[in-house]
Protein backbone atom coordinates (compact mmCIF):
# COMPACT_ATOMS: atom_id res chain seq x y z
CA UNK A 1 0.00 0.00 0.00
CA UNK A 2 1.21 3.02 -1.08
CA UNK A 3 0.15 6.85 0.66
CA UNK A 4 2.22 10.26 -1.09
CA UNK A 5 1.67 13.27 0.78
CA UNK A 6 1.70 16.41 -0.91
CA UNK A 7 3.06 20.02 0.55
CA UNK A 8 3.01 18.37 3.90
CA UNK A 9 2.88 20.59 7.01
CA UNK A 10 3.11 19.94 10.96
CA UNK A 11 -0.50 19.81 10.92
CA UNK A 12 -1.62 18.48 7.80
CA UNK A 13 -0.94 17.61 4.76
CA UNK A 14 -2.51 19.81 1.02
CA UNK A 15 -3.16 16.95 -0.83
CA UNK A 16 -2.82 12.56 0.17
CA UNK A 17 -3.43 10.70 -2.86
CA UNK A 18 -3.90 6.39 -2.06
CA UNK A 19 -5.28 3.82 -4.91
CA UNK A 20 -5.89 5.89 -7.54
CA UNK A 21 -7.92 8.69 -5.14
CA UNK A 22 -6.72 12.63 -4.53
CA UNK A 23 -7.82 13.87 -0.84
CA UNK A 24 -7.83 17.61 -0.79
CA UNK A 25 -7.71 19.41 2.73
CA UNK A 26 -10.11 22.06 3.06
CA UNK A 27 -8.94 25.19 0.72
CA UNK A 28 -9.39 28.67 1.77
CA UNK A 29 -8.72 32.23 -0.34
CA UNK A 30 -7.08 35.51 0.53
CA UNK A 31 -8.50 36.12 3.78
CA UNK A 32 -10.44 39.32 4.05
CA UNK A 33 -11.79 39.17 0.28
CA UNK A 34 -15.14 38.57 -0.51
CA UNK A 35 -16.79 35.51 -0.89
CA UNK A 36 -16.57 35.55 -4.84
CA UNK A 37 -12.58 36.60 -4.90
CA UNK A 38 -11.97 33.92 -2.40
CA UNK A 39 -14.06 31.04 -4.30
CA UNK A 40 -11.63 32.15 -7.74
CA UNK A 41 -8.67 31.65 -5.56
CA UNK A 42 -9.88 28.58 -4.18
CA UNK A 43 -10.24 26.96 -7.25
CA UNK A 44 -7.47 28.25 -9.01
CA UNK A 45 -5.36 26.52 -6.15
CA UNK A 46 -7.37 23.14 -6.50
CA UNK A 47 -6.60 23.63 -10.32
CA UNK A 48 -3.00 23.26 -9.03
CA UNK A 49 -3.00 21.01 -6.70
CA UNK A 50 -5.15 18.54 -8.81
CA UNK A 51 -2.78 18.84 -11.86
CA UNK A 52 0.29 17.69 -9.10
CA UNK A 53 -1.73 15.01 -8.31
CA UNK A 54 -2.33 13.91 -12.43
CA UNK A 55 -6.12 14.97 -12.25
CA UNK A 56 -8.45 17.49 -12.70
CA UNK A 57 -11.47 18.76 -12.39
CA UNK A 58 -12.95 16.82 -14.98
CA UNK A 59 -12.00 13.93 -12.65
CA UNK A 60 -13.83 15.26 -8.88
CA UNK A 61 -15.74 12.85 -7.43
CA UNK A 62 -16.96 15.23 -4.43
CA UNK A 63 -16.93 18.78 -3.16
CA UNK A 64 -17.93 19.68 -0.05
CA UNK A 65 -18.19 23.41 0.56
CA UNK A 66 -18.07 25.32 4.00
CA UNK A 67 -19.35 28.39 3.91
CA UNK A 68 -18.88 31.29 6.88
CA UNK A 69 -22.79 33.11 6.00
CA UNK A 70 -25.09 31.63 3.75
CA UNK A 71 -25.69 35.02 2.38
CA UNK A 72 -22.84 34.84 0.21
CA UNK A 73 -23.88 31.16 -1.50
CA UNK A 74 -24.85 33.47 -4.67
CA UNK A 75 -21.73 34.80 -5.08
CA UNK A 76 -20.20 31.51 -4.83
CA UNK A 77 -22.39 29.62 -6.59
CA UNK A 78 -21.82 32.42 -9.75
CA UNK A 79 -17.93 31.66 -9.75
CA UNK A 80 -18.18 27.69 -8.93
CA UNK A 81 -20.66 27.12 -11.98
CA UNK A 82 -18.39 28.96 -14.29
CA UNK A 83 -15.80 26.80 -13.11
CA UNK A 84 -17.02 23.43 -12.87
CA UNK A 85 -17.06 21.38 -16.56
CA UNK A 86 -20.51 20.61 -17.65
CA UNK A 87 -20.91 16.52 -17.41
CA UNK A 88 -18.66 17.08 -15.15
CA UNK A 89 -20.41 18.14 -12.05
CA UNK A 90 -19.23 16.61 -8.72
CA UNK A 91 -21.59 14.79 -6.01
CA UNK A 92 -21.38 18.71 -4.05
CA UNK A 93 -22.85 19.82 -0.40
CA UNK A 94 -22.86 23.39 1.07
CA UNK A 95 -22.93 23.87 4.92
CA UNK A 96 -22.67 27.33 6.35
CA UNK A 97 -20.13 26.61 9.67
CA UNK A 98 -17.70 29.00 11.45
CA UNK A 99 -14.62 28.93 9.44
CA UNK A 100 -10.95 28.63 11.24
CA UNK A 101 -11.04 32.66 10.97
CA UNK A 102 -13.36 35.34 10.66
CA UNK A 103 -11.17 36.41 7.72
CA UNK A 104 -12.48 32.75 5.42
CA UNK A 105 -15.53 33.22 4.30
CA UNK A 106 -15.12 29.93 1.79
CA UNK A 107 -13.57 26.57 2.37
CA UNK A 108 -14.00 23.77 -0.32
CA UNK A 109 -12.65 20.53 0.16
CA UNK A 110 -11.91 17.98 -2.56
CA UNK A 111 -11.87 14.04 -3.66
CA UNK A 112 -11.09 13.41 -7.22
CA UNK A 113 -9.79 10.34 -8.95
CA UNK A 114 -6.30 10.62 -10.82
CA UNK A 115 -6.77 10.89 -14.54
CA UNK A 116 -6.21 6.74 -16.11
Amino acid sequence: MTIQRNHTGPRMSQCVIHNGTIYLAGQVGTPGADAATQTKTILDGIDTLLAEAGSSKENILQATIWMADMADFAAMNAVWDAWVPLGHTPARATGESALATPDYKVEIIIIAAQSA
